[in-house]
């Protein structure tokens, strides 16, 4: 897939000349992440207009304009910090209003911010999608972004409009434009059939990546978004594979008859981190992600030692262990030793993820019911964010503000993939066409 082109530089300068465009002033409309009180930012979303309607393989610019509309407004909603109002709750504006807006209509609307953008066909075939973002009480633009993509990928600019806007208010990272792994199951209960997927981070662009013949379990996404690490079981025996998402092919990395859970990469995306059990003894290790090399034990107490991720900067991993007698958190360096203890308190631990910004680590915490939490590195500030039957296998958004997880619904056994933000009062659930489990949320697109 084609990166959009980011920000309007080089030819996107000639569109914001013909606008007469200049450099915005930078106003304090922002919205806070941190703070489960604050209300939801009320913003318009009207349709994209398009200066002349051109058919493309994916519709017509007037049509797209309407779709990624609704997609912005979609993503700005999900992040629970925004109330948009798309465009069935305003009325459409013209072409010609997308640099001009008419502040006295959207001052009467409750809204506090203003997305307008255009949707143009180019004469090579490709669309820009241009995207503003204004404060309505100060009737100022706080910024402008366009994208240059082919067609098949409007939605992604669409994501990267969001994006931008999420960043803008926010102060944080974005991460709309990313994709989800996931497990999607079928069957009954006692015997089902689970299958490695891939989707959108808002459920769009569903696609099976494996036909079920193999159970397929956990699975990561690469640090350069390429591949797919996950476990596969056929006739048993656990097999770890690397599905390589351009090709459609994989590679044996590593296989045993020995139990294998749980292969996770390095950030240098060098190395695949993984558990074995051995004679009842269950050990981390790590192999190279190239495979045929000899796997690396880096655990060595009695007990089961499984579920490891590493830190951002590669120096640490965090993991789970019973050797204390429960299931509880521990750290230790990237060579295994300088093991520590982090999780405390009533319960059992287990799954833990690290945050991509390095500050927090998601693990699930058992105590009668399932639910997830976060706590730092060293072991405080430990939060619960969730409170249903049975929510477990966190994994970070890119930006390191939003946790999915998968829950499974007591009685029936069903599994779905959710999401909950930092604050613990933002959840929602993902739209799969199955039941799902095990998501993995990858970085940013390229």
């Amino acid at each position: 897939m084609q990166s959009p082109s980011l920000f309007f530089r080089s030819a996107m300068l000639g569109i914001f000349a013909s606008f007469g465009l200049t450099a915005s002033a930078h106003a304090q409309l922002t919205v806070d992440v941190d703070n489960s009180a604050s209300e939801e930012l009320v913003i318009a979303v009207p349709g994209l207009p398009t200066q002349q309607s051109i058919d493309t393989p994916a519709g017509n610019t007037a049509e797209l304009g309407g779709r990624i509309s609704d997609v912005i407004v979609t993503d700005l909603r999900s992040s629970g910090l925004f109330k948009p109002m798309g465009r069935n709750q305003v009325r459409a504006i013209s072409y010609s209003e997308v640099t001009a807006p008419q502040f006295p209509y959207w001052n009467g609307t409750n809204a506090s911010a203003l997305i307008q953008g255009f949707v143009r066909a180019n004469p090579d075939g490709k669309l820009t999608v241009g995207c503003y973002l204004y404060d309505v009480a100060l009737e100022t633009e706080l910024t402008r972004q366009g994208f240059v993509v082919e067609p098949r990928d409007w939605r992604r600019a669409a994501h990267k409009c969001a994006d931008s806007i999420y960043s803008r208010l926010s102060g944080e990272s974005p991460f709309f434009d990313s994709r989800i792994a996931y497990i999607a199951e079928t069957g009954p209960k006692g015997n089902r059939v689970k299958r490695l997927a891939i989707m959108d981070s808002d459920g769009a662009n569903h696609r099976f990546i494996t036909n079920g013949q193999a159970t397929a379990l956990t699975p990561r996404f690469s640090p350069d978004y390429k591949s797919i690490v996950y476990l596969s079981f056929l006739d048993g025996n656990p097999r770890i594979y690397v599905y390589d998402i351009g090709t459609g092919r994989q590679r044996l990395i590593t296989q045993s008859t020995n139990p294998t859970f749980a292969p996770r990469w390095s950030p240098d995306g060098k190395w695949i981190l993984y558990s074995m059990a051995i004679a009842g003894n269950t050990d981390i290790y790590k192999v190279s992600a190239a495979g045929g090399g000899k796997p690396q034990q880096l655990t060595f107490s009695p007990g089961i030692d499984i579920g490891g991720s590493f830190s951002p900067d590669g120096s640490r991993i965090v993991f789970e262990s019973d050797r204390s007698g429960s299931q509880q958190l521990y750290v230790m360096d990237a060579d295994g030793g300088n093991e520590r203890r982090i999780s405390f308190g009533g319960g059992r631990f287990a799954t833990p993820e690290w945050s991509p910004r390095g500050d927090l680590i998601a693990f699930t915490r058992m105590a009668g019911n399932f639910r997830i939490g976060v706590m730092t590195p060293s072991g405080g500030g430990q939060r619960l964010l969730t409170d249903s039957w049975q929510d477990e296998a966190p994994t970070w958004a890119p930006n390191g503000r939003v946790i999915q997880f998968f829950r499974t619904t007591r009685g029936t056994g069903k599994t779905g993939i959710w999401q909950v933000d930092l604050t613990g009062r933002n959840e929602r659930q993902l739209p799969t066409p199955v039941d799902g489990s095990d998501p993995a949320w990858g970085p940013l697109l390229p």
